[in-house]
């Protein structure tokens, strides 16, 4: 079962070397200078995330609006785009105001929401851009998506526990003082479950496509697949959470996300099958730039309407996030839709 777009070689090779390579390369040199970044400031450990305001981040669900249609190879008219806008709206807004009256529970949910999100971004990339054939069945793609998103989700909870919970926390904070309920997630007997999970996911992961290679599947794409979960691995024991998570979400997520944009813009697409990828990032550029200017003027009003306002720079980088939290929820349903429609399930 293979997704629905045939990439050139051309375009595969480009993509490798501005997509992957260049976060393998980031990824490995953190883990290397990972002393050094224990030693920052905390301002400096924030750094990742509030680069992904203009950088990656923020701007990767920008470019929503032109999705749907650009999915299906139609015109983008006003109506798809106000279709989007509706969905934002409608989930966006549900979500965000769960926040107000409940935010533990909804706080929690992010982090599930974030883990199938992110893991659905590593699938198509490792589907599409790798060409593999090591992942056949929904089972074993769903296994991927649950392996992939509790990298970045999970592992900070069992190695990080502390500063985990402290970031959970600032979420509570903004909306209530009650904060006590989220305790027991740090336990030592829900890490010890957590870590076998994720363990057990891994080795399941890893070892399922080794026997897909064995009979028969490619085995490029599954090497890279495995090298990158031990990389992740790796890179979230190393780093203090916030630093990683925020590194992750700019280098590996969000560019992975916009490469998958440029090849559904056919614009973008032909310029990547000439190995040109300027025009393909200044076409994302120009599409993005109007959303995320209205993002940021979101993110002004919420500051406004949050019972406890930001004071300090972990209540700043919480409430930044919240903010992502509600606009995560209706791109989530539109990276689901575009999975369905280009034949990831």
């Amino acid at each position: 079962m293979a997704v629905s777009e045939s990439l050139s070689d051309t375009t595969r090779q480009v993509l490798e070397r501005s997509v992957f390579i260049p976060a393998w390369l980031i990824l490995i040199g953190c883990i290397l200078l990972a002393p050094l970044v224990e030693s920052l400031s905390p301002r400096l450990r924030y750094l990742p995330f509030a680069l992904s305001l203009l950088i990656f981040g923020l701007p990767h669900g920008a470019v929503d609006h032109l999705t749907p249609a650009r999915t299906v190879n139609t015109p983008v008219t006003v109506r798809s785009m106000l279709s989007v806008g509706g969905l934002y709206l409608s989930i966006g807004g549900v979500y965000l105001g769960w926040w107000f009256f409940a935010p533990t529970s909804a706080a929690i949910m992010f982090v599930f929401i974030t883990l199938l999100h992110w893991g659905q971004g590593d699938l198509y990339a490792i589907l599409s851009f790798l060409d593999a054939d090591h992942l056949p069945t929904r089972f074993e793609r769903a296994l991927s998506i649950v392996t992939r998103g509790a990298m970045p989700m999970l592992i900070p909870l069992i190695a990080h526990p502390m500063s985990y919970q402290r970031v959970l926390i600032g979420f509570i904070e903004l909306f209530s003082v009650s904060t006590v309920s989220i305790g027991f997630l740090f336990s030592s007997p829900i890490r010890n479950v957590v870590t076998a999970v994720i363990i057990g996911l891994s080795i399941m992961t890893i070892a399922a496509g080794a026997w897909r290679v064995y009979t028969g599947a490619s085995a490029r794409p599954y090497l890279i697949d495995a090298g990158e979960i031990g990389l992740l691995w790796a890179f979230f024991i190393a780093l203090p959470p916030i630093f990683a998570v925020g590194v992750y979400f700019c280098i590996w997520h969000s560019l992975r996300h916009i490469a998958r944009l440029a090849i559904i813009d056919h614009p973008s697409r032909q310029a990547l099958d000439s190995a040109h990828i300027r025009p393909a990032v200044w076409r994302f550029v120009r599409d993005a730039v109007p959303l995320t200017a209205a993002a940021l003027l979101f993110f002004a009003s919420l500051y406004i309407l949050v019972p406890r306002q930001p004071n300090n720079i972990e209540s700043l980088a919480a409430f930044y996030l919240v903010g992502i939290a509600a606009l995560t929820a209706p791109h989530v349903v539109i990276v689901s839709w575009m999975d369905r429609m280009q034949a990831v399930w």
